[in-house]
């Protein structure tokens, strides 16, 4: 049920509830929302990866807002992390499933990506990724984005581990309205949303 969620910018004062969500453990594999922005050697090295909390913490504190909550009834439940795809580097490596298709892309400011969500367990399964994906798309063509890229698991109707689905479902994108526009594996289509010709 997602009747009473609503979305919304993470800044600075809303730092607790995304600790919240993430727990101690810093959501999947401790990665802090780091994955797409910091070096690989952060991940591979247990002192660096100690860092990534406050790295994070950091990048939030400095703004723009990196992403949105999902709040219901004053609880955190979801997180979507959204913004120009500049500000995730990692994401757009020639060689990342989610490259651009036009490299210029990688560096316009117009162009945003939505790299991955995390949702609270009791409330997965519930609706709130699709409305986390809403906001996300109202947040990116507020902030004067021309197109929204996304490269989501296309499960086929199998059940995945949440863990391999943080990109998100392709049908929940497609619903939205995304169209594929490349496809450099077969289960991980690139899809797009033009918020503005």
């Amino acid at each position: 049920m997602t009747a009473g969620l609503v979305t919304t910018p993470l800044t600075p004062d809303r730092w607790d509830d995304l600790e919240t969500l993430f727990g101690p453990s810093g959501a999947y594999c401790g990665c802090w929302c780091m994955y797409w922005r910091a070096p690989r050697r952060m991940f591979e090295d247990k002192a660096l990866r100690k860092t990534l909390r406050e790295r994070f913490r950091a990048r939030v504190m400095a703004g723009p807002p990196p992403g949105l909550l999902a709040i219901d009834a004053g609880e955190p439940v979801g997180w979507v992390q959204v913004g120009p795809r500049a500000d995730v580097p990692n994401w757009n490596g020639a060689r990342r499933l989610s490259a651009p298709g036009d490299p210029a892309d990688a560096e316009d400011p117009d162009v945003w990506g939505l790299s991955c969500f995390v949702v609270a367990r009791p409330r997965r399964r519930q609706g709130a990724s699709a409305a986390l994906l809403a906001g996300a798309v109202d947040w990116a063509r507020t902030n004067g984005a021309r197109a929204l890229d996304a490269c989501p698991v296309d499960a086929g109707g199998a059940a995945k581990p949440p863990v391999s689905v943080y990109h998100g479902l392709a049908s929940t994108f497609r619903r939205a309205g995304f169209k594929e526009i490349a496809r450099r594996r077969a289960d991980r289509p690139l899809m797009r949303l033009e918020l503005r010709r």
